[in-house]
């Protein structure tokens, strides 16, 4: 709402564009109990110098709807400076009952976010507003917005998302934000690809955490509480860009997977940057940095999305009942091995695991793949995705015969030789004689053997064909 210049959110350019989410209700810098816009406008202050009250009018007029967000990365979120409990529940009352709106969202970061006191306090005067908004035949969304990766939310994260549930708050859900990922991406991952794997590993933590809190979800309906927000065009990361193409692979993803939500950053950037503006890869908060052709990404990440902002206010969340029983994997339709508690896995062996394909992050034995730990770097497994209909075993990465020698029982082998063991490369560890590469399968740490990656394999294969 304090963004220079001004962006008309109540001109909609596009029907996706019709629900709002307002930002950002922080903090009074001199009051800490009373909410502001952007720590620059008092609630009236905005009514009186942007419009704000006419504004939001004449958007329902079009039959839009906004909700309200608190915090961001700027300034402070109420709860974080405003200590006395009653006067932080009126504080948010204020604001939902001054907009009337039916959602309202918590964006919490940096300092917000790593306050745990500050997070017990919000989670409790929410869990309040909700009830007496309800109470009153006004049923209130409550969303979290979060940093997440692609290792899913931060423990920070975690924890506020538990806060929430312990404190009885009927989460419509959790917003990841999709972007900026710095370190948090492999070097050569693409936006896409790193925003369904953040999305796929807070999807799992949100399983854990209800369960923790005593209601489980099953998938369909945790996915209904996962939401995605990308930034749109170039991110604050320079070498990170989100394009039109990523938004139209990840709308098809979310709406397969049926996310409940799909938001973007921001309205006011949904849009090419004119000549004026040279350095495209340095964020501007009215345009987006690419050439996006007269289409929107507001019409490509909301595309055969339906429903409105205010869809989750009146939806109740209940436990549902656990399946009785696991799907039994068949080797015959598993494109990898069905995971053995007894077999040992070598860093990047692909197994399946109750019709889901899992890789090893490192070696690993006896650790389930879908072992429900909270965080990702607690389990050797990182998900990559169901098995699919039709699937067959995959065939055996092979080279060549002569590419290295057999391996032969009575020959010596001295460190780093190499030999084919039934057409698959293995490397010596170090001296031996008598050792079959084969039994690196099963003892991979006392075994003289380690066979090649596939990567590898292809590599050699490609040299090969030169």
């Amino acid at each position: 709402m304090t963004a220079t210049p001004t962006f008309a959110f109540e001109d909609v350019k596009s029907a996706k564009g019709r629900d709002v989410m307002l930002s950002f209700v922080v903090a009074d810098h001199d009051e800490a109990c009373t909410p502001t816009w952007g720590a620059a406008y008092s609630l009236q202050g905005a009514s009186d110098t942007l419009d704000l009250d006419r504004r939001i009018a004449r958007l329902q007029q079009q039959k839009g709807e906004v909700g309200v967000s608190f915090g961001g990365q700027a300034n402070d979120e109420l709860a974080t400076t405003c200590t006395d409990a009653s006067q932080l529940v009126d504080a948010y009352e204020t604001v939902v009952q001054r907009y009337d709106v039916s959602t309202v969202d918590f964006d919490v970061e940096g300092d917000d976010l790593t306050n745990h006191d500050a997070g017990e306090r919000r989670a409790n005067a929410v869990k309040k507003l909700q009830d007496a908004r309800r109470a009153a035949g006004h049923p209130l969304a409550v969303w979290l917005t979060l940093p997440a990766a692609p290792a899913g939310l931060t423990s920070d994260g975690t924890t506020a998302v538990a806060q929430f549930l312990k404190a009885g708050v009927d989460l419509a859900g959790v917003n990841a934000m999709t972007m900026d990922y710095g370190d948090g991406k492999g070097g050569s991952q693409r936006m896409y690809s790193a925003s369904v794997q953040t999305l796929q590993e807070v999807q799992r933590q949100l399983g854990v955490l209800y369960r923790r809190a005593g209601t489980p979800l099953g998938d369909a309906t945790l996915w209904h509480k996962v939401g995605a927000t990308p930034m749109i065009g170039q991110n604050d990361v320079q070498d990170e860009v989100f394009s039109l193409a990523d938004a139209r692979k990840l709308n098809a993803w979310a709406r397969e997977r049926g996310l409940g939500r799909m938001s973007m950053w921001s309205l006011n950037r949904d849009t090419t940057c004119g000549s004026n503006y040279v350095n495209l890869s340095t964020v501007s908060n009215s345009c987006s940095g690419v050439d996006q052709g007269g289409v929107l990404f507001a019409d490509v990440l909301g595309k055969g999305f339906t429903g409105g902002i205010v869809a989750a206010a009146s939806t109740v969340t209940k436990a549902e009942p656990s399946a009785t029983a696991q799907p039994t994997d068949d080797p015959k339709t598993s494109p990898y091995p069905v995971w053995n508690a007894d077999a040992s896995y070598l860093e990047g062996t692909k197994v399946v695991w109750h019709h889901n394909v899992y890789e090893a992050k490192w070696w690993t034995s006896g650790d389930l793949p879908d072992n429900p730990v909270l965080s990702a770097y607690e389990t050797p497994w990182q998900i990559i995705g169901p098995v699919l209909k039709g699937e067959k075993p995959v065939k055996q990465v092979t080279l060549p015969a002569g590419t290295y020698p057999d391996w032969a029982g009575t020959k010596q082998y001295d460190t780093g030789d190499r030999v084919l063991f039934d057409g698959v490369p293995y490397q010596a560890k170090w001296w031996n004689t008598g050792d079959s590469p084969e039994a690196s399968t099963s003892d991979p740490d006392g075994s003289p053997w380690v066979k090649l990656k596939d990567s590898e394999i292809k590599e050699i294969l490609s040299d090969l064909q030169k």
